[in-house]
């Protein structure tokens, strides 16, 4: 069966953010050739992600600084060779994946650099790297995109544009952006009093909540709000007017995986 040959078009409008996912697969030393495991295990990142979704496919192959550059540029070119030929074999169209590239060896400077033998381990390798279309809006009634100039008690504003890395509920730039333009319309309505409601998904059932990569405790989705809350303060909004909660994994919205990495306004009060 041919994989991603035909791709279901969605009459649903899109959102803005674009989504890259990187899988990376470790070679041993000087060697550019797949064992089953490898195979089998690249293959099942591209296979399980949402063929609707992917615009393209870019492998990029790496060596570490030991020997020759033109060798290693050879060697890390064979590298992503490797990873196209068994997508393809594996009937991956060849359509999608429009980058193939060797690049050669990753300098490091060795007399400043822990573990040297660790870090350069992780330099053998490729990086496949999926560029996602936007996952298509939500359309649940009582759920808003943006705020509106009448709400009632209980409607969701879906910050869909508010994206945080996986395992992080640190604030990226385009985030900040986005609650920057959030803010604006806060202070243009200051009628609306909200909950700011933090969730995660992909956890396994026994577990409600996700870790947070940067605090090492399992509270994600509350820091994820927590942010959002200290942030909007930051940008003048009162503090009385909101609140902020992590819901974990307790609340999915029924439309797959990717809509529960999400936070959003519950208007408590009109």
């Amino acid at each position: 069966m041919k994989f991603l040959k035909y791709l279901p078009f969605l009459i649903i409008g899109w959102m803005h953010a674009q989504e890259e996912v990187v899988h990376s697969v470790y070679f041993e030393f000087d060697k550019y050739t797949l064992t089953e495991a490898q195979a089998k295990d690249v293959v099942d990142f591209i296979k399980k992600t949402d063929s609707t979704r992917i615009e393209s496919i870019q492998i990029f192959g790496y060596t570490d600084d030991v020997g020759k550059e033109a060798y290693n540029y050879k060697l890390s070119t064979k590298r992503a060779t490797a990873i196209q030929n068994k997508f393809i074999e594996s009937g991956i169209t060849s359509k999608v994946i429009v980058t193939i590239e060797g690049k050669g060896r990753i300098l490091i400077d060795d007399d400043i650099v822990e573990n040297l033998p660790e870090k350069r381990s992780k330099n053998r390798r490729v990086d496949v790297v999926l560029n996602l279309k936007p996952l298509p809006k939500i359309v649940i009634p009582g759920y808003y995109n943006s705020i509106q100039k009448k709400h009632i008690v209980g409607d969701h504003i879906y910050l869909d544009n508010v994206l945080f890395e996986r395992g992080s509920s640190k604030l990226t730039f385009k985030t900040k952006t986005e609650l920057d333009k959030l803010a604006k319309l806060l202070h243009k309505y200051k009628n609306l009093n909200f909950e700011i409601q933090g969730h995660v998904c992909c956890t396994p059932p026994f577990q409600k909540e996700a870790i947070d990569m940067d605090t090492k405790k399992r509270q994600l989705s509350t820091n994820r709000a927590q942010a959002v809350y200290k942030y909007l303060i930051w940008k003048k909004i009162a503090k009385e007017r909101m609140t902020f909660k992590g819901y974990g994994n307790t609340v999915p919205l029924g439309k797959g995986a990717e809509y529960d990495r999400r936070v959003e306004l519950v208007i408590s009060k009109v």
